[in-house]
This record gives C-alpha cells, structure tokens and sequence, in this order.
C-alpha cells in the first residue's frame, strides 16, 4: 500500500475495542490534521469499517468526507514460515466542515459577564 499524502496521521487498526479507534480518529480530525487515513489487513478490516461507520455517523455526522478506498494483497510470511496473502484496506477520512466542539463548562460554573 501506498500513501498518497503523507501530510495526515495515520490510524493502524489491531485486536483493541472499536471505540479506542473510534476516539484516535476523532480526536486526530479535531486537531485539523489532513486526512486521517485508517488502515487495516486481514480480519481487522471489518472492525476499521467500524470505526469510520462510527464516526461519521454518531460522532461527526455531516463533517466527514471519505476519500478513495484502497484496497489492496500484501504477501507476508506467517508464524510457520509460510507466505500468505493478507488483505488491506486504507481509508481516508478528511473533516469537511462544521464547527470544531468548544469544551465544555464544569457543572455550576457561569460565564463571566463582560466588564
């Protein structure tokens, strides 16, 4: 696989839970880098899949654009010594508008009013 750019952050997919994927993209696309692109082999694809259904649907809806897919067979040697085709799959994620989240106040505080 190659990268197109390499201006943007790169999320590699592994055995974690979805949501700790799902929290590195995010906070990668609120943190204005380029495209985040979210890559994964074998039976970690299904999860990445996941991760982008997740956030640009419950976490960003409307502000996340998908780029290209690609989709590729890497030739790896497996633990017997074997080579094996692997699938891959790299998804660019790119944050196409909307309003960065302001943090939030701590319960019971008040703004001040202007002086």
């Amino acid at each position: 696989m190659r990268d197109e750019r390499s201006d943007g952050a790169t999320v590699f997919i592994g055995q974690k839970p979805t949501m700790t994927y799902v929290f590195q993209v995010v906070s990668q696309l609120n943190s204005g880098a380029g495209p985040v692109v979210v890559k994964a082999r074998g039976n970690a694809i299904g999860r990445a899949v996941d991760v982008v259904e997740v956030v640009r649907r419950r976490f960003l809806e409307g502000q996340v654009e998908i780029g290209r897919i690609t989709i590729d067979t890497e030739r790896l040697t497996n633990r017997e010594g074997r080579d094996a085709n692997v699938s891959s799959i790299a998804i660019p994620l790119t944050r196409t508008g909307g309003p960065l989240p302001l943090p939030e106040e701590p319960p019971g505080s008040e703004p001040e009013p202007p002086a």
